[in-house]
């Protein structure tokens, strides 16, 4: 199992919406990097929900359902979308702050390369922000 993190605006999609949902593709991702990540998804795989912008922290655990198929919102190029489901909320969101003082987190793909809205994570970072998020899985 690999783990991920996915950034969304709360404004444009939230976690509560992801929840009310229960279920969303992952869609509208124009970035090269970003789409080879979305192309490494597997079913099954974790990914935290990162609430990008105005908040700054990861709110929750969802679930990749399927995996990597041809965006359907794309009107030109070769890009991806994936399916994820809502598993879990973290019981304390995890600030960007946090992540950056963290000796374990500071050294995440979200805080090297900010602008990246997929992001693998290590199983030591998924472990620590579990610990720290109060969160069971």
């Amino acid at each position: 199992m690999k783990y991920w993190l996915v950034k969304s605006e709360p404004d444009a999609y939230s976690w509560a919406g992801l929840v009310k949902d229960g279920r969303t593709a992952w869609t509208g991702v124009r970035n090269f990097a970003a789409r080879l990540n979305l192309r490494g998804m597997k079913k099954g795989d974790l990914v935290f929900f990162y609430h990008s912008v105005s908040e700054k922290q990861i709110v929750g655990i969802a679930r990749v359902e399927n995996t990597a198929y041809p965006d359907p919102t794309a009107t030109e190029g070769d890009w991806s979308a994936v399916d994820i489901v809502p598993v879990k909320p973290l019981k304390t969101p995890i600030s960007l702050e946090m992540i950056k003082l963290d000796k374990t987190l500071k050294g995440m793909v979200l805080v090297r390369q900010t602008r990246l809205s997929v992001t693998p994570v290590t199983s030591e970072q998924y472990n620590r922000i579990i610990e720290l998020g109060s969160a069971r899985t």
